[in-house]
């Protein structure tokens, strides 16, 4: 498992954690570790999803990822 963190644009209150921390939780091959307002971090098994996945599973819920990096 590698790691991913997140730095997201437009979440601003519990609804917003909550879309992102579903989105998330939906993916193959991902654990969430952690949401809160403005930023994830995740596990992922490169194997099974790439971090532009991740990246775009965030987005398809109307947030903005301004940054993602390995950790």
């Amino acid at each position: 498992m590698e790691r991913l963190e997140l730095d997201i644009e437009g979440m601003s209150c519990g609804h917003c954690t909550r879309a992102v921390n579903g989105a998330l939780e939906g993916m193959e091959g991902v654990t969430v570790e952690r949401v809160e307002i403005g930023t994830a971090a995740v596990a992922f098994d490169p194997g099974t999803v790439t971090p532009e996945q991740i990246t775009a599973a965030v987005e398809e819920e109307g947030y903005t990822v301004r940054r993602a990096a390995r950790a």
